[in-house]
């Protein structure tokens, strides 16, 4: 038998050589930006920093990307849309602009992200709110008592018997409750005299409107909110410190109701009656869901940015890609929604420094109006 087959083991193998070597074609890759990140020699340029996120990668680039977005957002005029039949092309067309929900949840809140949001809302930069229960109370417990700075990693048995909350980092006395109650329960008590005296029907939106009213302090989101007509829903209004007042001042004074489906219409109406609308999250829960529901009512937001660190493989709302809202048409076939897989107290201060605070500019009564519907309706 002839053995006499050798194997040249001086050359490259030509399947190895193929493998390690596939050829890509270039015109794949046509008008795909190059990676590339911010060059420190250049100084420090914050804006310039922020606007090569774009090309750096991974979550960076999503943050630019959300940049963009937002900004797309707050740049929209009707004027920028083809007139149609029968439309004339007056002035109300350059100031009717998109109808930005703002949602987020109570941690925010808790966090100093809340001045953020209050700056939002102070200058009317966005036109609707969705927050918890806990995103409502903790702002004015906030004007009450301070929130302040912990550690993740405080034993809760001791923080209990100190009587002291933990909220991740943060702590929370328990005495800044106490302070609550004692304002809140006389405003429970008007409240309830004038639901029988006057037939005042209670919304979570109208109780959260009084409040900020009553508040009477510029650091609150809810005063300014109150101030400037913005119409703020929580669903689950009851879900946190609200709730609990609200248990315990039903035995004291009971009878006060919340009418909770005037809400859902108003809210749904908004979204209705947009002309262009855009959406903006942190966080995930009952606020996201609300938003994109309502959004659905208009076959979908033309804008949107999602900031939370939920992932889609359990099946949550919380954690979905925007692309799953699409399939329900809670997003626009042809927008370009973005998601940011992040903490939002590190990205939200980005975001709105490179966007509403960057391009603020006050707008007219007349502008401001065209977005309005009142939350008393």
């Amino acid at each position: 038998m002839n053995t006499n087959t050798t194997t040249d083991t001086t050359a490259t193998p030509e399947l190895a050589k193929e493998s390690v070597f596939f050829q890509s074609n270039h015109e794949d890759l046509k008008n795909r930006p190059t990676v590339r990140g911010y060059d420190f020699n250049e100084g420090v340029d914050f804006s310039r920093l922020f606007e090569t996120y774009k090309t750096i990668g991974y979550q960076a680039s999503a943050v630019g990307q959300a940049i963009d977005e937002i900004n797309r957002m707050i740049s929209w005029r009707l004027v920028d849309e083809p007139l149609k039949e029968g439309e004339d092309d007056d002035e109300e067309r350059k100031v009717t602009r998109c109808k930005i929900f703002l949602g987020y949840t109570s941690n925010l809140v808790s966090s100093g992200v809340r001045e953020i949001i209050r700056y939002l809302v102070q200058h009317s930069m966005v036109d609707v709110i969705v927050s918890t229960a806990g995103g409502v109370e903790e702002d004015f417990i906030k004007c009450l008592a301070p929130t302040y700075m912990g550690d993740f990693h405080l034993e809760g048995e001791k923080l209990r018997r100190k009587g002291l909350n933990r909220i991740g980092n943060l702590l929370v006395p328990n005495d800044n409750y106490c302070k609550f109650e004692d304002w809140i329960m006389p405003i429970l008590d008007q409240m309830v005299e004038e639901q029988k005296s006057k037939g005042t029907v209670w919304t979570p939106s109208r109780v959260i409107n009084r409040l900020g009213k009553e508040i009477n302090h510029e650091d609150s989101i809810y005063y300014w909110a109150w101030k400037n007509d913005i119409p703020v829903y929580s669903p689950a209004l009851t879900d946190g410190s609200i709730g609990d007042m609200m248990y315990f001042h039903s035995y004291n004074t009971p009878g006060l109701v919340l009418d909770i489906i005037s809400d859902i219409r108003a809210i749904n109406n908004h979204a209705v009656y947009s002309k262009k609308s855009g959406m903006i999250i942190l966080g995930g829960g009952v606020i996201k869901h609300h938003i994109c529901n309502a959004n659905l009512f208009r076959n979908g937001a033309d804008y949107s940015v999602f900031v939370n660190t939920g992932n889609e493989f359990d099946g949550s709302d919380s954690g979905a890609r925007p692309d799953e809202a699409v399939s329900w048409g809670k997003i626009k076939l042809d927008a370009k929604p973005v998601k940011v897989y992040a903490e939002a107290s590190i990205v939200f201060p980005i975001l709105v420094a490179e966007t509403f605070a960057k391009t603020f500019k006050k707008k007219s009564s007349e502008e401001l109006k065209l977005n309005k519907r009142s939350i008393f309706d």
